[in-house]
């Protein structure tokens, strides 16, 4: 069946004006003549069978119908652009992946290693975008997810990689000649806003007395309270994975117990098994859940 879709040409004239709010500035962007740019979208107005502008005199404005079809229609070029550009950057004899992935979990466990995979797979590119929350992984553009364990990803494959553990960490300065059990309740708290229930859940669990655990700052990200902990701004219950090279070289300290109860499982989500999958998809499934167990 042939598409009922307007001309690249209309729909470039259209924007341009609908962006400018003028037909002699849409002409001088795309190097036309004025008269060009009525002709097109007066074409384009035939195709729809509706009127986008109103016409008085030598001004024209977007009427509520244009207003609307300029929105989508920047929309759908912008997106275009977009893919135009990533496949003429992509590799003659390459592949590439695209995955969603948690933020933090992109920049503290899976991008540190990544250049082991390119360093192994020169051919394939990586490509990284950050989804908080679960979505429907068919006809998403993404080849796979990186997330946590969920219900929403039922009907996907499900591949467990990490368990979740958090500690509490801070700079050592702040528990510097004192006692650590009782430090904890002196220090400030900070809280990852997604789990305002964290530090409650982690003095039940512990048997670490902790008077109004709700109260200090909140952040978005993990990665946030990680840096709030690097300066200085109190104690962050934070993955344990995320915190392994600032433990070791002693820019973050955590004498108290983990939080084990008070976890997660990361996931890799596959819209199909991985041996039905895309060669690249394969080899990268492969990979990772090998640095997963190492």
């Amino acid at each position: 069946m042939r598409r009922k879709i307007p001309s690249h040409s209309a729909l470039m004239a259209f924007e341009a004006a609908a962006r400018h709010g003028s037909f002699a500035r849409a002409a001088d962007e795309l190097s036309l003549t004025e008269g060009a740019i009525s002709r097109q979208i007066g074409r384009l107005e035939a195709f729809l069978g509706v009127t986008l502008f109103e016409r008085v005199g030598n001004r024209v404005r977007l009427l509520p119908n244009g207003e609307r079809y300029a929105a989508q229609v920047r929309e759908t070029l912008d997106r275009l652009e977009r893919d135009s550009q990533y496949l003429m950057g992509q590799p003659s004899d390459g592949a590439s992946l695209d995955i969603a992935i948690l933020p933090t979990f992109a920049t503290r466990w899976l991008i540190p290693r990544l250049r082991r995979f390119q360093e192994r797979y020169p051919n394939i590119t990586v490509h990284l975008a950050e989804r908080m929350e679960p979505f429907v992984l068919a006809d998403s553009g993404f080849d796979a997810a990186i997330h946590f364990e969920h219900p929403a990803w039922t009907g996907m494959r499900t591949h467990r990689l990490l368990h979740e553990v958090l500690v509490p960490v801070c700079h050592p300065v702040l528990i510097d000649g004192k006692d650590a059990a009782t430090a904890l309740d002196a220090l400030p708290r900070l809280h990852r806003r997604q789990n305002p229930d964290a530090w409650q859940r982690y003095a039940e669990e512990t048997g670490i007395a902790l008077t109004n655990p709700a109260i200090g700052a909140r952040y978005d990200l993990h990665a946030m309270l990680i840096e709030a902990a690097l300066a200085g701004l109190g104690v962050a219950l934070v993955p344990r994975l995320y915190v392994e090279a600032e433990l070791s070289d002693g820019r973050l300290v955590a004498p108290w117990p983990e939080g084990a109860s008070i976890s997660k499982t990361f996931c890799l989500i596959l819209p199909e098994p991985i041996r039905l999958s895309e060669n690249p998809v394969q080899v990268f499934a492969d990979w990772i859940l090998h640095e997963a167990v190492v």
